[in-house]
């Protein structure tokens, strides 16, 4: 890409793919909640969100109302759950952007109940019941009181419940999660479920099973409509989803340096042979994870190089040795994404990087430019 020094491609066919998928793999009649927190994991909220609904998403959840302005700007059309707590002087927003929060406590209705009777609007919420995860949400065994005071509440309309798995791995402790949240929801909400009512636990890493007779109707799909598949034992892991997002850098200089030279921060790698060393345009300031030195690889022109030498902010040192002799600066560095054949996989560079596809997705910054392939099939 001319003028830019590394920059990351999204290619929002393959999310509306990706989201077919889903689609067709979960029951007819299951709500499809996408998730796009954090800048919809770095891929740009507006632009994914956009082709999200036009894909078919029965709603959105993000972390905090910023975000949740941010789509509600493109439209009225979605309901938008917001996931992480609201701070009192955020609460307006509930009513000024038409917003579904996540309630976990009895001072939390009662600002919004407050609310409500100073706007003479219905708040709708979702009650976040805390099975395990010891963050968010009433603690199972207290619920039953949340519960009571949202519908003794005219102001506010209970529209959902959720909850969320802290080891989706561990099938034991999730199934102790599952079978509280359960025994919440037969004591407290009335059976059947009224019309568009809610009940949403699993996400694409922790769903297993979709029983027709559960009380279930909906999944939270974050990662995965991305391109990013949940372990292996998840009910989606067969999908054969695309990775949306890749991130490429340019060659700034090839210089050669003589054996038993050390380079960059901390000497960390010494040079055994005289070598040709090339730098790219982009470190831990831009996406590439500080511990990927003397541990991941690049492709340039489809071949596989190393990274050697600690990651800095700016640059990234890789050892062009065994390549051909006209590499130069300008040439294209792929550090995600696929290049003339050979690919190097999201997953791959997190674990070089010791961190998770989620962190690493995040931390493609500002600096970086995004560019979006918008062409449909």
């Amino acid at each position: 890409m001319k003028g830019m020094r590394s920059w990351a491609e999204i290619d929002l066919a393959k999310l509306e793919r990706n989201l077919r998928l889903i689609r067709e793999s979960i029951p007819e009649d299951f709500k499809y909640i996408s998730v796009v927190k954090a800048d919809a994991y770095g891929h740009g909220i507006l632009p994914t969100a956009s082709r999200l609904m036009q894909s078919g998403v029965d709603l959105f959840a993000v972390a905090n109302i910023k975000e949740a302005s941010e789509i509600r700007e493109m439209g009225s059309g979605w309901p938008i759950l917001v996931l992480g707590p609201l701070l009192e002087e955020e609460d307006d927003a509930l009513v000024e952007l038409d917003l579904v929060p996540s309630v976990s406590s009895v001072e939390e209705i009662s600002r919004f109940q407050k609310l409500s009777k100073q706007t003479g609007k219905k708040i709708e919420v979702h009650l976040k019941v805390d099975t395990g995860m010891g963050r968010m949400g009433s603690w199972w065994e207290h619920a039953s009181t949340v519960i009571e005071k949202i519908y003794s509440s005219d102001g506010l309309e209970l529209k959902g419940v959720l909850t969320h798995f802290a080891e989706p791995s561990n099938e034991e402790f999730s199934r102790l999660q599952r079978d509280r949240f359960q025994k919440i929801i037969s004591k407290n909400l009335p059976s059947p479920l009224p019309p568009n009512f809610i009940v949403h636990a699993d996400n694409s890493s922790s769903l297993k099973i979709m029983e027709k007779d559960s009380v279930f109707n909906a999944v939270r799909i974050g990662l995965l409509q991305f391109g990013v598949t949940p372990p292996i034992d998840s009910a989606l892991a067969h999908l054969p989803v695309e990775p949306v997002l890749s991130f490429h850098a340019k060659l700034a200089l090839v210089k050669d340096l003589p054996a038993h030279t050390s380079i960059s921060y901390g000497r960390l790698h010494k040079l055994n042979r005289p070598s040709k060393i090339g730098i790219i345009s982009a470190g831990y300031g831009d996406a590439i994870p500080l511990h990927c030195g003397n541990q991941a690889s690049a492709l340039i022109r489809g071949q596989s190089y190393p990274i050697v030498g600690r990651v800095t902010m700016d640059q990234t040192l890789i050892d062009l040795t065994d390549g051909p002799n006209d590499l130069a600066n300008g040439e294209v560095v792929t550090l995600i994404g696929q290049q003339n054949g050979n690919s190097i996989p999201l997953e791959a560079l997190a674990l070089h990087g010791k961190t998770i596809p989620w962190e690493l997705l995040c931390s493609v910054t500002k600096r970086v430019p995004r560019i979006y392939l918008t062409k449909r099939e």
